[in-house]
Order: C-alpha cells, then structure tokens, then sequence
C-alpha cells in the first residue's frame, strides 16, 4: 500500500455508558495518529458513564449515528423482553435500561433523538471513490442481528443497495471481515465497552484506504475492566453485567 497516498479513518461502536473502555480506545486512535474518527452508536445503558460518554462523543465532535439503545432512551421507547435472553438477563436488562432512563439528562436525550440513523462516507484517493456506508446494524433496522455466519448474499444486497465498496456495522458486539469480490467487504467492528467476544477486549475498526485498495484491521485493546466491573456493582446498574464484563459464566447471547 502506497503510505504517501493514503487515508486512515477509525470506526468504533457499542460503547454502552463504558467510559474508561472508550477512553482508552481513543487514546490509542490518537497515537496511531489517525484524526478522522466514527461511531455507529450505543453509547448508553450497561455501565454507569453514559451521561459522560454522550459528552465526550458530543465534545470531541465525534459523527455518531443511532443505535437501538439510543433510540429507546432518547423516545423512551418500552423495552420487549428478547427470547434468546434468560430469565436472569431479562431481569437485568430491564433494571439496567430503566436505570438509563431514569439517569439520562435531558440535554443529552435531544443529543441522542436528533442522531442521524446512517452515514454515508466517500474518500477519493488520486482517481478513486471510495464508497463507505456505516450502520448500527442495517440498511433499514438498528435492531437486526447479523453475524458473521450470515449467507454472503445478505451482505452483499447491502452493498449493492447502499452502492458502497464496504459496509460497517455493529450492535452483535462480536466483530469480523468478510472480504467479497471487486474488492468489496462486510465488517463488524465489534464493541468498545460491552464485548462478547471471549478476550471481552475493547475493540476497534481501522479502515486504510489508497488508490487501489480498502483494508480493514480489527484492533482489541485492553481497558480497568475490574474498575469498570466494581463502578457497576457500586450503581444501580444490575452486577450481571459487572460479571458479564469479567466473563464470569454469563450468556453471551
């Protein structure tokens, strides 16, 4: 790749009130020297700093779009049980949300109500576009769940109907790469502060892009996730997702 004709961007997502997650996610963006960040959203409920993560992303001018969770705090949206959820996840998805609710400010439930729900990117580098297309989960849902083992084809009918070269989304908390042909590629960038993943890393999107080619990297940094783990036991926040964090035997689902 052709380092003096290049542009690097970072994409992240899933934050769910994890501050010191974010942090350090984006301190490492800033020592690899990359300026131009994204947020496909999520940025509430699960751990105590959403009021604070809102702030950040709004402070630092990040571009966000809307997750399913944003959207539901900002319209105070009633939470449906899900079915692949147990009993016990149920039980502190609900508290955990309707703590969100509760906790909030007003100020920043109009930030998150007036979040855009795509972007939409192209670079163009000497004689190529470069069409990005970021979503929380999907072309017309923030709430679908699309994983790796999705049939080629559905990502590949996103990408021809957002007419985009790479489509990067979030919201399953678990990421991967799926290249296809004409140089085109799905990319989940995974979960900043709520990992599913077995490492429950941080994780991140790099997206490097020249005259000839898009490659995506996949970057898992660690963060305090016992300090994280005893903020949430300290809140109201259920302790379920102190032990979620600590992949305690807790449902990745």
């Amino acid at each position: 790749m052709n380092t003096m004709n290049r542009v690097q961007i970072a994409v992240f997502s899933d934050v769910h009130g994890n501050l010191p997650a974010l942090e350090m996610v984006l301190n490492d963006i800033e020592k690899r020297g990359i300026r131009q960040k994204f947020c496909l959203g999520d940025l509430v409920d699960f751990a105590p700093w959403g009021n604070e993560v809102i702030e950040k992303i709004r402070d630092l001018n990040i571009p966000c779009i809307m997750g399913n969770h944003d959207e539901r705090i900002a319209f105070d949206i009633p939470v449906i049980p899900l079915s692949k959820h147990s009993e016990e996840e149920t039980e502190a998805r609900f508290a955990a949300i309707d703590h969100s609710k509760k906790l909030i400010t007003a100020e920043n439930k109009k930030f998150l109500s007036e979040l855009p729900f795509h972007l939409k990117l192209n670079y163009k580098i000497g004689q190529k576009h470069w069409n990005i297309q970021l979503v929380h989960s999907g072309l017309s849902s923030n709430d679908t769940y699309l994983y790796e083992s999705e049939h080629d084809e559905v990502f590949m009918d996103m990408l021809e109907e957002s007419q985009s070269d790479i489509i990067v989304m979030g919201h399953t908390h678990l990421s991967f790469k799926k290249p296809f042909e004409n140089k085109k590629w799905a990319v989940n960038c995974g979960s900043v502060g709520r990992s599913k993943e077995e490492n429950r890393l941080a994780s991140y999107l790099i997206l490097t892009m020249d005259e000839e080619e898009i490659l995506p990297e996949i970057i898992q940094i660690t963060y305090p996730i016992e300090e994280t783990a005893l903020a949430i036991m300290e809140s109201a926040i259920p302790d379920y997702y102190a032990a979620f964090l600590k992949n305690e035997n807790i449902s990745v689902l």
